[in-house]
């Protein structure tokens, strides 16, 4: 059994517009990770391309429920009258296998991801300045000024949540966030307290 076999829990949260998506797939490009992304269920219908099992799992309302139920959602919300989750048994099982678990989600269901478990790395992504982050979501050019607006106005309470987090992240360029995101999963690691968890499990072989 090697030292600090059990992977990482890794949440990449922060407000709309900061670029998390990107910092992600960024993330998943450099070589010689690994990195597993963690995949929700939803009982929306899949659109022309998704996969099961690859871009969600597609499950029925009744399912879904029926999982919440059982405890095994670690966050779940409601958007257009479906649900979105993050199933804890599959997530658990990568954990299992040395994977660090790559969960990119907004800031509420970072918090309900926290309160189950304590021991995930939260990394918050910040824009480097308010500016930014408006000019940002304006340039997406997607969405009525109404609806910016809107993601502005949450983007200042999802802000003020960021002393929940463990680390901050600047995402002024993206490459540089992504160097202190793999940093803090090397620092995490080499924490007494994980490294002693490997000791111990070898001593007692």
């Amino acid at each position: 059994m090697k030292l600090n076999e059990k992977g990482l829990l890794i949440v990449i949260s922060g407000p709309s517009g900061v670029g998390k998506g990107t910092i992600r797939k960024a993330l998943f490009k450099r070589a010689g990770h690994n990195l597993d992304f963690s995949i929700s269920m939803t009982t929306r219908s899949p659109r022309e391309g998704e996969i099961d099992g690859q871009d969600y799992y597609f499950v029925t309302k009744e399912k879904f429920e029926a999982e919440l139920a059982r405890g095994n959602l670690l966050e779940h919300a409601k958007f257009v009258n479906n649900y979105y989750g993050t199933p804890k048994d599959k997530v658990m099982e990568k954990l299992k296998e040395g994977k660090e678990v790559v969960l990119e989600i907004e800031v509420q269901g970072a918090l309900q991801v926290k309160a189950k478990m304590q021991d995930a790395v939260f990394i918050f992504i910040a824009p480097p300045s308010w500016e930014a982050l408006e000019s940002r979501l304006v340039n997406r050019d997607t969405e009525t000024s109404d609806i910016i607006i809107e993601r502005l106005n949450k983007a200042k309470n999802e802000i003020m949540f960021a002393s929940s987090y463990d680390y901050i992240v600047i995402n002024d360029e993206v490459e540089n966030a992504v160097d202190k995101i793999i940093a803090i999963i090397r620092a995490e690691h080499a924490k007494c307290k994980r490294a002693l968890e490997g000791y111990y499990r070898l001593m007692e072989e």
